[in-house]
């Protein structure tokens, strides 16, 4: 075989190889995916292009949000209804609604997409499993006090379930399905985010609370709150925008687990900080008003806060703190989260 031919042959190879894994790749794409708690749809966004690409019509106050990992599905709890809504992916229709035990918050997807947890904050509260395979409720665990936020940890071992009434973080094991243990804050506890130890389990709850500008930090092996941190002081001559309900409401880690990143209605910014030893980095001025939540992309490099005020949501690169454009959505966007979708 001469040189040439050799040349060739490697070429056609790696043409074939690009050929077969084109239509793989291009059926998976990262979304961002925007709930709004006036007006009755939720907006799907495309991170490469900073458009709305599809709108999901006939939920009324949508309020969290999350897909299943083969990115077929989207879940979205819905407040009008006291429903979790099962949307199609191909189409963007909703297929089902799961009747809840009461009046939902936040949820979120288990990492095996078995399960969804959903938030409920009317009274008694809880939190409500749901079998997807089923598209059923299975059961409600209890909490103490009613739930605004339910989350997974990183490594799928637990559900981590706030309460602003309550003013507890509660901790279920969620292979068992049961209770594992409870924290008792000061404060209602309202979003809350993670970061891991080197082997992928829990290190950190990162909680903001009520009335606080700022967050506590709980170490999840002694279940101790360790510290508190307010948001930085903002600039000479500005001034803070008391609008919202919280202060500091919206975080989340970057996925190298270098930066958490958090909101702050009252300053109007998103800001940084680096991990694990939490020191300021930055913080973005936000053009919208409301910074009412956050997500990042897989990259870790953009973020889009949800802003209620303004109908809209800021994208700020994450490296500059600098926000580079606001998107229009719905009606007081709510949550947001980052999915990769098949369509």
């Amino acid at each position: 075989m001469t040189n040439t031919q050799a040349i060739r042959r490697c070429l056609l190879v790696i043409v074939g190889m690009a050929l077969c894994t084109a239509p793989a790749a291009a059926q998976n794409k990262v979304r961002i995916i925007q709930t709004n708690s006036a007006g009755d749809n939720v907006h799907i966004i495309d991170p490469a292009t900073n458009k709305v690409v599809a709108v999901i019509n006939g939920i009324e106050v949508g309020h969290g949000a999350g897909a299943a990992p083969d990115g077929s599905r989207i879940y979205i709890s819905d407040e009008a209804e006291s429903s979790l809504d099962v949307v199609d992916v191909k189409t963007y229709k909703v297929i089902k609604r799961i009747p809840l035990s009461g009046h939902p918050n936040n949820m979120a997807v288990g990492r095996d997409g078995r399960r969804v947890y959903v938030g409920i904050i009317q009274e008694p509260g809880g939190v409500d499993v749901i079998d997807t395979a089923a598209l059923q409720k299975v059961k409600t665990i209890p909490t103490r006090g009613t739930i605004h936020n339910a989350y997974v940890t990183p490594d799928g071992k637990y559900v981590v379930a706030g309460s602003i009434q309550g003013k507890t973080i509660n901790v279920i094991d969620a292979q068992k399905e049961q209770p594992a243990w409870t924290l008792e804050m000061d404060l209602g506890v309202r979003p809350m985010t993670f970061n891991t130890n080197p082997d992928g389990s829990t290190k950190w709850i990162f909680a903001q609370l009520s009335g606080f500008n700022g967050f506590a930090v709980v170490d999840f092996a002694t279940q101790m709150e360790i510290r508190r941190i307010k948001n930085p002081d903002l600039p000479p001559g500005k001034k803070t925008v008391p609008q919202g309900s919280d202060p500091s409401h919206g975080m989340a880690v970057t996925s190298d687990g270098k930066t958490l990143v958090v909101c702050s209605r009252l300053n109007n910014f998103l800001y940084s900080y680096s991990l694990p030893d939490l020191k300021p980095l930055g913080g973005a001025e936000l053009g919208g008003k409301g910074a009412g939540w956050v997500t990042l992309t897989p990259d870790g490099k953009t973020a889009y806060v949800a802003n209620p005020v303004t109908n809209d949501v800021s994208v700020v690169d994450i490296v500059s703190m600098k926000e580079v454009t606001r998107i229009p959505v719905g009606f007081v966007p709510k949550r947001n989260v980052t999915a990769v979708l098949q369509h």
